[in-house]
């Protein structure tokens, strides 16, 4: 008896010091609001970091404290917490003050016993997108509502499946496969784009073909996946190449001429809403980069594909 007795609780002592160092939902949420705390404050010293942190900004790797920790002025309205307690990887898309300005801000966390490994954020300069996001104020009741456990999707059909709508946007001609529900509505820096509001629907926009100018969808880091909620958050760039790539054809036989007449790069964040199969919510926030910038988390190849891949 008593050599079980030991031998349980030799089991027990490795759990009990995970289940110390795990970080669940409310925890992952609770640091990002940690991190929004110090960044305010602009003390990066109030935060639990591991000795290796790395912090980007605008895919520029920095010190942690450098860059948008000299000038931000307050908090804004809008806060969308997004959670993987699996990968122990933490999402905030939101806004707040920098210069008392209105600047959307995001930020993902990785987390690893408790502590910040990682630290990618977008400043997104954008005042009128950030007021109105704050006008919103409170994000969709969808993002934070369960599915159903029989309905739940796995974290590689989630990833696949969102994976479909960046695949239906890069050349888009109309007839590919696209896995959009009826009520899909699209919010895209704090504007109606898609559903809702708009004028017309998510899956509507795909099927006229309307987005053949994107000429490449790459790097697409899916660095958060939630099962529990049907979600799936990635970050991307849309390359629009300009030149011979602004002539298309709809899917009605119309020719046009749309896109940039330059170069350039959209750097987004977008989180996907997916129950039995089909993408219904999704938001994004994004800005004007250089083209072809990479995100400072990937090698050039990775950078330059337009293969998806799942972030550990």
């Amino acid at each position: 008896m008593r050599r079980s007795a030991l031998l349980v609780l030799m089991l027990l002592a490795p759990v009990s010091a995970w289940a110390q160092d795990a970080c669940d939902r409310p925890c992952l949420e609770q640091m990002l609001d940690r991190y929004v705390d110090a960044l305010v404050a602009r003390d990066p010293s109030k935060l639990s970091t591991t000795t290796s942190v790395v912090f980007t900004e605008n895919g520029q790797r920095l010190a942690l404290g450098d860059g948008l920790w000299h000038t931000v002025t307050g908090r804004g309205g809008y806060a969308l917490r997004l959670a993987d307690v699996e990968r122990g990887q933490a999402v905030l898309m939101g806004t707040i003050r920098e210069a008392d300005v209105p600047t959307i801000l995001v930020v993902r966390l990785k987390v690893e016993r408790r502590r910040i490994a990682e630290a990618e954020t977008l400043v997104i300069r954008n005042e009128a997108a950030a007021k109105s996001l704050d006008t919103i104020g409170t994000p969709r009741a969808a993002w934070s509502q369960p599915v159903p456990a029989a309905e739940r999707s796995t974290r590689g059909d989630l990833v696949r499946i969102a994976n479909m709508y960046f695949s239906g946007i890069e050349r888009n001609d109309g007839k590919g496969q696209y896995p959009i529900a009826d009520a899909c509505a699209r919010l895209e820096n704090g504007v109606w784009t898609a559903g809702g509001p708009a004028r017309t629907g998510c899956r509507q926009q795909f099927e006229s073909g309307v987005f053949f100018y994107v000429t490449r969808i790459r790097d697409r880091r899916f660095v958060l996946v939630d099962p529990e909620r049907g979600l799936a958050f990635a970050f991307a760039f849309f390359d629009n190449g300009s030149g011979d790539a602004r002539n298309g054809t709809l899917a009605d036989g119309r020719k046009v001429v749309s896109g940039p007449a330059i170069p350039w790069t959209w750097q987004i964040a977008e989180v996907f809403k997916i129950e039995r199969g089909l993408i219904g919510p999704v938001e994004s926030v994004l800005h004007q980069v250089p083209y072809g910038m990479g995100s400072g988390w990937s090698t050039w190849e990775q950078a330059m594909s337009s293969a998806p891949r799942e972030v550990r």
